[in-house]
């Protein structure tokens, strides 16, 4: 990952807005990260889930997972994606209820795939 923001961290901008609104250590499941190259790696990383789930809503139970440029903004240009703060790297999750270390596996696994297609030029 390159990046990643999550109200819960320090140096996000609304970090300390979320320490008065919100209960302590509560900041929600929602969080964005970028990935290091393209946005055909982002979006090959969002296919190489098992466990999270490829929707654009948030709120579910379970774990959702969504590569923005490639689908809810797909119809704007790379200019109107930027501009609208979407990144051709950004992946959202919204986490859900399952046990952490199955959603952790499944991240790590997915990085696997994309690590090796990249390195053997199929990305």
């Amino acid at each position: 990952m390159v990046w990643v923001s999550y109200l819960g961290l320090p140096g996000h901008e609304s970090h300390q807005l979320a320490k008065k609104l919100l209960r302590p250590n509560a900041y929600g499941g929602v969080l964005s990260f970028g990935v290091r190259g393209d946005s055909k790696m982002a979006s090959k990383l969002v296919d190489s889930l098992k466990l999270a789930s490829n929707l654009a809503n948030v709120g579910d139970a379970k774990t959702l997972v969504i590569h923005p440029a490639s689908t809810t903004h797909s119809q704007l240009t790379e200019e109107e994606q930027l501009s609208s703060g979407v990144k051709p790297d950004l992946i959202r999750v919204s986490v859900g209820i399952e046990d952490i270390r199955d959603i952790i596996a499944d991240f790590e696994a997915g990085l696997q795939i994309v690590f090796e297609e990249s390195i053997s030029g199929k990305l």
